[in-house]
């Protein structure tokens, strides 16, 4: 993915990792997720992949290959579903709409392509079609755009040829850095950064948002229903309350220590301008909630995420 053309707007900082194409900051990521939270602006988020289903037979067979309801999807309606492995391993997040032709949804940088390429192998002969469209679509995220009670409202696509014009009507630009914050300290995972191959919805707290529990067979969701039904998944997502003085965040993929003893690891973390430096780490489900961690051996509190005994996501729900 080539970087994105706001990296030449005032200010801008490009990002790292995965998020190196787009801007981390435009010289303020504090004063920048202030005016998310009041519902102004909007994030560049064109590094992300865009897929298309398209066809008569798209929402019944979306239903059956993953794990949310799509049958009967009302047209403009935010939704996220998950890919699982036979196992009940996450294998794809993807979020999305319907515009009641196509169901068009994005992906975590990169991951585009090995999903297109697993839909398109399930075709079969349902009248379905799914493309790549990362080169021809941007995602952006505008607070504006939210709707209260859908919490993966807020996207939309725009041509990638139009992305400048778009910034300069809907600025003011804010970066990955505020957005990164407000979305960890609303304890949302990412794949492949809050997660591992091992990771099951149960632990990452999708029951519910990103997985329906009422509805026929799908890959893996024999390891769902049965996680659900008889509670304690294997491990849980935890928000981390890290110490500020070392001036510094753990990194990415870091083991999770309690006393000398690995219990998990750290997924991706943030300096919020309210809550101060988080992150999100996944924890052995017999940690006591209320043990205080060490994170690439900074102390960490724990604020629970997902419930321990019954692998629901209880954090409340921020903009």
């Amino acid at each position: 993915m080539s970087t994105s053309p706001l990296l030449s707007l005032p200010g801008a900082v490009a990002g790292d990792g995965i998020d190196a194409p787009v801007a981390a900051h435009y010289g303020s990521f504090t004063g920048e997720q202030r005016s998310l939270e009041a519902g102004d602006g909007f994030v560049d988020l064109s590094h992300r992949g865009v897929i298309r289903v398209s066809g008569p037979d798209r929402l019944g067979w979306l239903h059956s290959l993953t794990t949310q309801f799509f049958e009967g999807l009302a047209p403009r309606t935010p939704i996220a579903a998950l890919v699982l492995s036979p196992q009940g391993h996450v294998e794809h997040t993807m979020y999305g709409v319907d515009d009641g032709d196509a169901f068009t949804a994005h992906v975590e940088p990169g991951r585009a392509p090995a999903l297109v390429e697993w839909l398109d192998s399930m075709r079969f002969m349902m009248r379905v079609e799914v493309h790549d469209l990362t080169d021809e679509l941007a995602v952006s995220w505008r607070p504006a755009a939210v709707s209260p009670g859908l919490p993966y409202s807020g996207y939309g696509f725009i041509p990638r040829a139009d992305l400048t014009t778009y910034a300069a009507a809907a600025g003011p630009a804010c970066g990955m850095w505020a957005f990164e914050a407000l979305r960890i300290a609303r304890g949302e995972a990412r794949l492949g950064l809050d997660t591992d191959h091992r990771t099951i919805p149960n632990e990452a707290g999708w029951i519910g948002s990103a997985v329906h529990l009422n509805k026929g067979c799908y890959r893996g969701q024999e390891t769902v229903a049965r996680v659900h039904t008889l509670g304690k998944p294997p491990r849980r997502l935890t928000m981390l309350h890290l110490d500020g003085s070392d001036n510094r965040l753990p990194v990415l993929g870091s083991d999770l220590l309690l006393g000398e003893k690995v219990v998990g690891f750290v997924g991706t973390s943030a300096r919020h301008h309210e809550l101060g430096p988080i992150g999100l780490a996944m924890v052995k489900r017999n940690v006591p909630v209320d043990a205080t961690l060490l994170a690439d051996g900074i102390a960490a509190g724990q604020e629970v995420v997902v419930d321990p005994e019954v692998g629901l996501h209880v954090r409340p729900t921020l903009r």
